[in-house]
């Protein structure tokens, strides 16, 4: 491993896939953070730290908060502090209440609602101490909204996105800005351009543009905070 000798500033990106989380490290890379990138699948997370030289792989399951904490206190030994967390981990699912498993739901809150708590009880006194700091989550209209067939989902990032908001209440008179962004769109990924082959470029919400969007929102002055925050294609039907 190596240490960040530069006295980079360091953004902590959970969820890291080939996606939004890979377009948010490369972002905040070029932007002159050290990134480091946490995810459970070790080789992709390998694969994406040997393209940039300031980001680096932790494997990590978020559900399982021994490991999530004992990740946290690695990263800010080896590089500082993080001053930015951004959690895009996720779990989802789909069915109706009489259809899914129970344990589904459990799960689903563990990674979008529980890590959400461990991330910000291990990372924000830090901030606190330092001054000045930046939480954002990454959620989507299922936050806002309970359709029939997201019935293991949509309760855990809706109670993911309270939980963003007493944060944000707690931290913002502390220097901390803390958001929540609502993805209403199909990112642009492999496997949703093969399940809507029919759809046009700008169907799509392009990984890179959300991944600005964060910067943004990470960057705004003090007097002008955002938690609140929606993204989509000038196209989509809200």
């Amino acid at each position: 491993m190596i240490v960040n000798t530069a006295n980079q500033a360091v953004c902590l990106v959970t969820g890291v896939g080939p996606g939004t989380g890979a377009a948010i490290s490369r972002r905040f890379a070029e932007g002159g953070y050290t990134v480091a990138m946490l995810a459970r699948n070790q080789e992709r997370l390998a694969a994406l730290a040997a393209e940039h030289t300031h980001c680096f792989a932790y494997p990590c399951d978020v559900t399982d908060s021994a490991q999530l904490k004992a990740t946290i206190a690695d990263i800010s030994a080896t590089h500082g502090a993080p001053s930015v967390v951004i959690h895009n981990a996720v779990g989802g699912a789909f069915g109706t209440f009489l259809e899914i498993d129970p344990s589904v739901l459990e799960h689903n809150f563990r990674v979008n609602t529980l890590a959400l708590l461990h991330l910000a009880q291990s990372t924000a006194p830090t901030m606190i101490a330092a001054g000045g700091g930046a939480i954002v989550v990454t959620g989507n209209t299922s936050a806002l909204r309970g359709k029939a067939n997201f019935a293991g989902f949509a309760p855990t990032k809706a109670a993911q996105r309270v939980l963003a908001e007493a944060i944000a209440r707690d931290l913002g008179p502390k220097g901390v800005h803390v958001a929540y962004l609502v993805i209403d769109a199909v990112i642009d990924l492999a496997w949703a351009r093969a399940r809507w082959p029919e759809r046009p470029d700008d169907f799509f919400i392009n990984p890179s543009a959300i991944a600005d969007e964060i910067w943004h929102v990470v960057h705004q002055a003090r007097s002008a905070w955002s938690f609140n925050v929606e993204v989509r294609p000038f196209g989509e039907s809200w």
